[in-house]
């Protein structure tokens, strides 16, 4: 594998309006082809926004989704990628034949569909159906993988997909600024972010205290290390529907360092170059070398019963 050049991007997206989306995904790949990417990765759902989701129909979810690959949006995704000459992912509503809804993201090049990767625990709307499957694809001779926000939650989730083979995994997300039971979870005020220009200071406490960055320090680092993966992670910025996002779209190597993030308030990109000496060299490797799995494959593979449909429904009324 030779190096590539990866570009993680944040913008503050708007609900429901594809053509402006679009448009700024335009303008952040005609970005990161200018500083030379081969790859450019948004955030989850960063055509369609996300969390105005929780309020629409199923009629109105249909209506919003589009089909995958002909859908106009990964038409449009797809002719990006010719004209800059650069492999885009990024993430929308998907609905098959059946008018079942997914919540999706792709990967395009120049030549079309790379790869689609469906939700495997999909959340604000309980019209969307999950995902049961994992991907694993090529991008110029390196295996990736795409785990969409809470997918990367779930460890087996990661871990099953390097063992398939990746050493790449996007990890799109719409995350951070929320309430939770954990210590310090929370939203955080809109009017921060109105007021950001004249008060930078207290927003972007808040933006990197617990109830942001600070939360994502406590376990992204430790899937790419333990993984033997590198972590591109993209996250919005600015308001998604009523909720405020925090942004720091970031790149994760193997040994769980930092190599590239977005730390303004701004649509903008941050860059990497992805090196394969770093898989050699990792503590990961070396765990995942050392694992025996005889000792614990039939615990892994136990059958339990899961609460998690009450989180994929938890806004039905």
């Amino acid at each position: 594998m030779n190096k590539l050049i990866i570009s993680t991007a944040q913008f503050e997206n708007r609900s429901g309006d594809k053509d402006y989306n679009l448009s700024v995904i335009e303008k952040l790949t005609k970005e990161a082809k200018v500083k030379g990417s081969d790859v450019v990765a948004f955030h989850e759902c960063s055509i369609t926004g996300y969390t105005f989701a929780k309020n629409l129909t199923e009629s109105e979810m249909l209506q919003i989704a589009e089909y995958i690959p002909e859908g106009k949006s990964v038409q449009r995704l797809i002719t990006m990628a010719e004209h800059n000459d650069i492999t885009i992912l990024a993430g929308l509503f998907e609905k098959d034949r059946d008018n079942k809804l997914y919540n999706t993201y792709v990967c395009v090049n120049k030549y079309g569909l790379v790869a689609s990767h469906r939700k495997i625990h999909p959340f604000i709307s309980r019209f969307l159906s999950p995902g049961n499957n994992y991907t694993v694809f090529e991008i110029n001779g390196w295996k990736c993988g795409i785990l969409i926000c809470y997918d990367n939650n779930i460890i087996e989730n990661v871990r099953a997909t390097k063992l398939l083979g990746a050493d790449i995994i996007f990890m799109p997300h719409v995350t951070m600024c929320t309430p939770s039971e954990r210590p310090g979870a929370g939203f955080v005020d809109p009017e921060l972010w109105k007021n950001r220009v004249n008060d930078p200071t207290t927003l972007r406490l808040e933006f990197e205290g617990m109830k942001g960055r600070a939360w994502l320090m406590k376990w992204l680092p430790a899937r790419a290390y333990d993984n033997n993966i590198y972590a591109i992670f993209s996250n919005p910025v600015g308001m998604d529907d009523e909720q405020l996002k925090n942004g720091y779209s970031m790149i994760v190597d193997p040994f769980g360092d930092i190599i590239a993030e977005c730390r303004s308030f701004d649509d903008c990109i941050s860059t990497a170059t992805i090196i394969p000496e770093k898989l050699l060299k990792s503590g990961g490797y070396r765990y995942i070398n050392a694992r025996r799995p005889e000792l614990y494959k039939n615990i892994l593979g136990k059958e339990h019963l899961s609460n998690q449909q009450v989180a994929w429904l938890n806004n039905k009324s």
